[in-house]
């Protein structure tokens, strides 16, 4: 069935619609890209501060390769923690996110316990073999990541008896240049021997060292969690990053479509017009001719 011209100005007007949406998704993409990087830069200080307190607890090494584990050395399960994404619009965030994860646990020995962060990239981990033994839900803003990263420690500990020894691995999406993103894991623990060492060796800001008087085990358990809870920040917040520039990008492609679409609309509208003017054009001239005709006669 042909277009005509009441049609076409409809869906060139939808279009428009359309296209002031998009508009309106892109500014918030860019406003929470912004957002989520700031909070990673603010978090920045206090990463330092954390490593700095747990560089003068393990200022010696041989007090360091105490107190850390070998490189998965006894452990007998591995953890992961996998971040998503639970909004639309935002291309295959979540299935390269899956094989990335699939591809560096699969090859790992011991039983596999999995946390996923969003429903749709636990159903892709299921689907790729990586049955999960939690949910938890995206947080929506950063205010919400907090509570997330304290559910996560909390559950992560639960599962295992206490002193077991396991390896937690994080992975998650991380914003690059150019409004597109990259999956990265990372390993948490067992606190290796070069962990702590590379720690250890941190230059200290001042001529004077501080010296932990009392408690130096509870002050290290304390750090490290603190660098647990830093580290699953960190993570959380580029994840959200990510979903967003993969969002802005998705964004950004349907801006183009649309601007092509109104392109031929208009272009066919034209013309279109111009047809109906013809004819119009046309019916006068035979009009006139045939009263001219009469008219002699």
């Amino acid at each position: 069935m042909s277009d005509t011209l009441a049609s076409l100005r409809r869906k060139i007007n939808g279009a428009g619609d359309l296209k002031s949406v998009v508009r309106s998704m892109k500014a918030l993409a860019a406003s929470s890209i912004g957002q989520y990087e700031k909070s990673v830069l603010a978090l920045a200080d206090y990463d330092r501060t954390v490593e700095l307190g747990l560089a003068v607890c393990l200022r010696n090494r041989e007090a360091a390769a105490e107190q850390a584990g070998r490189p998965g050395g006894g452990a007998k399960a591995v953890d992961a923690i996998v971040f998503g994404s639970d909004q639309g619009l935002v291309g295959q965030f979540n299935d390269v996110l899956a094989d990335y994860v699939a591809k560096a646990l699969n090859p790992l020995p011991g039983e596999k316990n999995v946390w996923a962060v969003g429903e749709r990239v636990q159903s892709r981990l299921e689907d790729g073999g990586l049955p999960t033994v939690g949910l938890f839900a995206v947080p929506t803003s950063v205010n919400a990541i907090a509570p997330l990263v304290g559910q996560i420690v909390v559950e992560s500990e639960a599962h295992h008896g206490e002193g077991e020894i396991v390896q937690l691995y994080l992975f998650h999406n991380r914003p690059n240049s150019g409004a597109t993103y990259e999956p990265v894991s990372q390993r948490l623990l067992p606190l290796d021997e070069s962990w702590a060492i590379r720690l250890s060796n941190l230059p200290w800001p001042t001529k004077n060292r501080p010296e932990v008087i009392d408690g130096g085990e509870r002050t290290l358990q304390a750090l490290v969690r603190e660098y647990l809870f830093v580290s699953l920040f960190k993570a959380c917040a580029e994840s959200l990053a990510a979903e967003n520039a993969s969002r802005l990008a998705a964004m950004q492609r349907a801006e183009k479509n649309i601007d092509d679409l109104v392109g031929n609309l208009n272009q066919t509208f034209r013309r279109l017009r111009q047809t109906s003017i013809d004819e119009e054009l046309f019916d006068v001239l035979s009009g006139y001719e045939s009263l001219s005709k009469r008219k002699t006669h």
